[in-house]
């Protein structure tokens, strides 16, 4: 599955949006690509992939926590209740406490988003010199030099 979204170079101002594509993984993919690295069928990888995200739900919804080692950390946190106001109307409204997932990625997944994000604007500043330079060559020419 495929959605575009905006971005924002690490260290940009708010001027400096861009398009980028957002590809967003589905769990047939992650079946077809395991099953076909360890060589089990599609539905026995399929029943394993559930099971383990079965386990995760059930292991968050008695209250505990899970830690993957190199993967990060899930858990649930309460938010407690809270006033807050209408955005249309202005009115204030009470917001009851509610439970919600947390997940704080592990070391090897921030190193990697990281080396990312330093590959991403790397890329930017090469765009950017080469269309400062298209500017330039064509400028160059429109005055006939």
């Amino acid at each position: 599955m495929v959605s575009l979204g905006v971005g924002k170079f690490p260290g940009s101002t708010a001027g400096d949006l861009f398009l980028q594509e957002i590809r967003a993984v589905t769990k047939k993919e992650i079946v077809r690509t395991i099953s076909e690295e360890i060589g089990l069928t599609q539905f026995q990888t399929k029943e394993i992939v559930q099971k383990t995200f079965n386990a995760i739900v059930e292991t968050l919804v008695e209250g505990g926590r899970i830690e993957l080692r190199n993967f990060g950390v899930f858990e649930i946190k309460r938010r407690a209740p809270r006033k807050a106001r209408n955005p249309r109307t202005g009115d204030k409204v009470f917001v009851p406490e509610k439970y919600v997932v947390t997940f704080k990625p592990g070391k090897v997944m921030e190193q990697r988003v990281q080396e990312m994000e330093h590959q991403a604007v790397a890329q930017a500043k090469v765009a950017a010199e080469g269309s400062k330079l298209a500017k330039n060559r064509s400028a160059t020419k429109s005055y006939g030099h």
